[in-house]
C-alpha cells in the first residue's frame, strides 16, 4: 500500500514539469522571432538611410554644376537661361549659397531698359577672300593670339563655310583649347576658361592637362561659393584643388591661400567646440603652407598642449636609492622586478 501511494503521488509532478518545459520553449521561440523581426526592420531602415544619403549627394553635385553654369551664362549675357537655372536650384534647395542673390541680380539686369545705341560704322574686313582669311588665321595662331585666331576663323566661315573644313575645325579646336587654358591659368578667369574649353570639346576630345585644369576650376568655383558660409564644405573642395593645382587662382587668391585660410577658420570652429585635437589637425595643415594668423596662433598655443599632454618621467634616484640594513652591514640596492623569471642556482 505504501509503494502504491508513492507512485501515484509522483505522477502529477512529471506532467507539470513537461508542461513548464513546453511553455519555456514556446516563449523562447517567440522571443527569437521578435528579435529577427527587429533585426530585419533595422536593416531595412539602414538601407533606406544609405539610399537617401546617396540621392542627396547626387543632388548636391547637380546643384553645384548648375550654379557653375549659371555664372558662365551671366558672364556671357544669357540671362534668361541663368534665371531658369537659378529658379531650379532654389526650388530644389532654397538654402543653396548665393542662389537667391544671383537670381535677384539677374532679375534686376533683365528689367533694366536697354538704351538705344546708334551703331558705329563697321570697318570692312581686310580680307579679299577665304584664302587671305585662312592665311591670317595661321599667322595669328603662330603668334599665339588666340582671340585674334578665333576672330579670323569666324570671318573665314562667314566668307566660305566649306573652305578647308577639316583644317579649319582643327584650328578652331587648338585656339579654343589654348584660349580657355590661358584664361584659367594666366588670367584667373575661371568661368570664361571653362566656357572655351567646353566649346573646344565640340571639335575634339580634350587632353589631360586641359581637362584637369577645367576640373580644378570647377572645384575652385564650388569651394568659393561656400566661402565664409560653410568652412567644412569650403575645405572639402579646396583640399582637392590644392592637391592638384595649388597655384590656381580666381584673380584674388590662389587655391593654396584659400586652403590655408579655410583650414584656420575650420580649426577655429573646432576650437570653439572644445574639439582641441581636431583643431590642431587643421592648424597643422594651415601652417604647413604659411604661418598662422593671430587668432589661429593663439588658439593653437592653447589646444596643442591639451591634445598632447606631457608624459611623466620617473626619477632614477628614487628607483636606485640604497636601503641600509639593520645590522649595520653594507646597504642593499632594491631589485626592480621584471616579467622574466629568474632560475635559482643549482646547489
Amino acid at each position: 500500500m505504501i509503494q502504491n501511494n508513492n507512485s501515484e503521488s509522483t505522477q502529477p509532478n512529471k506532467t507539470i514539469t513537461k508542461t513548464k518545459r513546453g511553455r519555456s520553449f514556446l516563449f523562447n521561440a517567440l522571443i527569437l522571432i521578435v528579435l529577427l523581426v527587429i533585426a530585419i526592420f533595422a536593416g531595412y531602415q539602414s538601407g533606406i538611410g544609405v539610399r537617401k544619403d546617396t540621392r542627396a549627394q547626387a543632388m548636391n553635385q547637380q546643384l553645384g554644376e548648375q550654379f557653375q553654369n549659371t555664372l558662365v551664362d551671366i558672364q556671357f549675357g544669357r540671362y534668361e537661361i541663368a534665371k531658369q537655372r537659378l529658379e531650379w536650384i532654389i526650388e530644389n534647395d532654397p538654402t543653396f549659397p548665393g542662389a537667391k542673390e544671383k537670381l535677384t541680380e539677374v532679375l534686376v539686369i533683365m528689367n533694366v531698359p536697354t538704351p538705344t545705341v546708334t551703331p558705329s560704322p563697321v570697318p570692312t574686313p581686310d580680307f579679299s577672300g577665304a584664302q587671305e582669311a585662312f592665311t591670317r588665321a595661321q599667322q595669328l595662331t603662330a603668334a599665339q593670339d588666340w582671340p585674334g585666331t578665333l576672330g579670323a576663323l569666324d570671318e573665314l566661315r562667314k566668307l566660305d563655310p566649306t573652305y578647308q573644313t577639316s583644317q579649319v575645325d582643327g584650328m578652331y579646336y587648338f585656339a579654343l583649347r589654348n584660349n580657355g587654358y590661358d584664361l584659367i591659368v594666366k588670367h584667373g578667369n575661371l568661368e570664361g576658361g571653362i566656357y572655351y574649353l567646353t566649346l573646344a570639346e565640340r571639335f575634339g576630345i580634350l587632353d589631360n592637362n586641359a581637362n584637369g585644369i577645367r576640373e580644378g576650376a570647377r572645384f575652385y568655383i564650388l569651394g568659393a561659393s561656400f566661402w565664409e558660409l560653410n568652412w567644412e564644405q569650403t575645405l572639402f573642395y579646396f583640399n582637392q584643388v590644392y592637391a592638384g593645382w595649388p597655384t590656381l587662382w580666381d584673380g584674388t587668391m590662389t587655391a593654396s591661400d584659400r586652403y590655408r585660410i579655410a583650414s584656420m577658420r575650420y580649426g577655429d570652429q573646432f576650437f570653439g567646440q572644445d574639439k582641441f585635437c581636431d583643431a590642431v589637425v587643421q592648424y597643422d595643415n594651415a601652417q604647413s603652407i604659411a604661418p598662422l594668423d593671430q587668432v589661429a596662433s593663439q588658439n593653437y598655443a592653447i589646444a596643442f598642449p591639451i591634445c598632447n599632454p606631457p608624459t611623466a618621467t620617473p626619477d632614477p634616484s628614487l628607483l636606485f636609492t640604497p636601503t641600509p640594513t639593520l645590522d649595520g652591514g653594507a646597504p642593499t640596492i632594491p631589485v626592480i622586478p621584471t616579467d622574466t623569471p629568474v632560475t635559482p642556482p643549482i646547489p
